[in-house]
């Protein structure tokens, strides 16, 4: 990366609002990587408990809970043979004991019965809140 490039329109502009927390160890994002590789490896197996696992019994976003969670993955499992998912981790930052993980990715699926693969989800750079829960990375959700 060549910062001289950066054209001086862009330099003046307002810095980004300031994100909470501090920066991620490079630990903590490798393991917060990890994580998510399993998780992804579960849901492309369409194995319910595995992907669950995942999540924090305790997560709540808004109305949404880990039934709510569930009930999704049993859909998805259910119009779908095939699931392909892809997801970068931008950013993680430590806000207490809590990452806040920015990611972007997209979900795809193959409809069972006609064969034809279709967008399910796709985000850019959307958080997520994950704590550590008996050792391991669960999403826990924002708690609002």
């Amino acid at each position: 990366m060549v910062l001289l490039a950066v054209p001086l329109a862009a330099q003046a502009q307002p810095a980004e609002k300031a994100r909470p927390g501090d920066p991620a160890p490079r630990n903590v994002v490798l393991e917060l990587q990890r994580a998510l590789a399993h998780a992804i490896e579960r849901f492309q197996a369409m194995d319910e408990p595995g992907v669950l696992s995942h999540v924090s019994n305790h997560y709540r976003t808004g109305p949404l809970t880990k039934a709510a969670i569930r009930e999704q993955v049993r859909l998805m499992f259910a119009l779908h043979d095939t699931l392909r998912a892809q997801v970068r981790i931008d950013e993680a930052r430590m806000v207490g004991e809590q990452a806040w993980v920015y990611s972007t990715g997209e979900v795809s699926g193959r409809l069972r019965w006609l064969g034809a693969w279709n967008p399910i989800l796709s985000w850019q750079h959307e958080l997520e809140v994950a704590q550590r829960e008996q050792g391991v990375w669960r999403l826990y959700g924002y708690q609002d």
